[in-house]
């Protein structure tokens, strides 16, 4: 398989604060992104590419919950100053052109449905929008340009810090495979290898009965694994918008036996996430879970594999020398 490139990402801070109106561009991509907040709408609306066909985010909340809107114009300022101005939730804006406004309705009508489509099955952000537009009819190839222009808009979006569109959600994949009769059959298998012990954990609490797992897949994400057990969120932590988003995702459901449940396989930011997500307060991950295999801690895990890692480089060093 080929190793994927590097891309080079241009982001420029209009009036040089971070926290203003800036733009976002690759290199060798005709598209063109501008994340504005809603105290600066009036100069963001003004701005040329503004007034090219495109689509647009708004982002907000909306009674303490996240919250995003999904749109198309032909003129994005005439579209948002007749439709969204007077919507209070929002109160950031991101704007997508292309270079020349080489977009047009068909093209945009496209886009704003796989974004819609795509927000939805991903499930971080709760839309604003009442439905869900068809899908256009377009030719093969402006299909195919099209989903090109996506991806690239999914390597720019979270550079502006927009993250609606990232699935932490780790599914299973099919793969199929050929005995040597000659009959092909089909075998589900996890987007990551189940069948490293090295990479398996537990958390448990034995006087509650409970358990939870997790295994670290090849990329060193934390993924928690459906089946794994939940508690009810205790107190007001710093995982208390994680935990109430995965729940209205549906990754942490309430089984038939009145008991939570992860439902799928969910990736964490780190140990301490998972742990205290899963047992509903803050705890310190990295003790608390522990390696199938060997009963280590994760923290312990950690070292020995930074420790070999160590290792091994310093033995090619000396073998070079040598």
């Amino acid at each position: 398989m080929t190793k994927s490139q590097g891309q080079s990402l241009e982001l420029f801070y209009i009036d040089g604060d971070p926290d203003g109106m800036v733009t976002a561009e690759l290199y060798n991509w005709t598209g063109h992104v501008l994340m504005t907040p809603r105290t600066q709408i009036a100069e963001a609306l003004a701005r040329q590419e503004s007034r090219y066909a495109g689509i647009y985010i708004l982002l907000g909340e909306h009674e303490g919950t996240p919250r995003a809107y999904i749109g198309e114009g032909e003129d994005i300022a005439a579209r948002i100053k007749s439709h969204d101005v007077n919507k209070d939730w929002w109160s950031n804006a991101v704007l997508v052109t292309a270079a020349a406004n080489k977009l047009n309705k068909a093209h945009i009508r496209y886009l704003e449905s796989r974004l819609i489509q795509m927000a939805k099955e991903t499930a971080r952000t709760p839309l604003e929008n009442g439905t869900s537009p068809t899908v256009p009819s377009l030719s093969e190839a402006d299909i195919a340009k099209m989903e090109v222009f996506l991806s690239n808009l999914f390597v720019v979006l979270p550079a502006v810090r927009v993250d609606m569109f990232i699935s932490r959600i780790r599914t299973t994949e099919v793969k199929n495979i050929t005995k040597i009769n000659g009959n092909t059959t089909v075998e589900p298998v996890q987007a990551f290898d189940p069948d490293i012990e090295e990479n398996r954990f537990i958390l448990q609490l034995k006087r509650e009965n409970f358990t939870a797992n997790a295994i670290v897949n090849k990329n060193g994400e934390f993924i928690v694994l459906a089946g794994s057990q939940a508690r009810p969120l205790t107190g007001s932590g710093s995982y208390k918008e994680l935990y109430e988003e995965l729940q209205r995702s549906g990754v942490i459901v309430e089984a038939p036996d009145g008991q939570l449940r992860f439902e799928k396989n969910y990736a964490f930011s780190s140990p301490s996430a998972a742990a205290s997500v899963a047992i509903g307060r803050s705890c310190n991950g990295p003790t608390d879970w522990k390696q199938v295999s060997t009963g280590r801690t994760y923290k312990e895990w950690e070292a020995k594999r930074i420790q070999e890692s160590l290792n091994r480089m310093v033995n090619e060093l000396q073998n070079i020398e040598a």
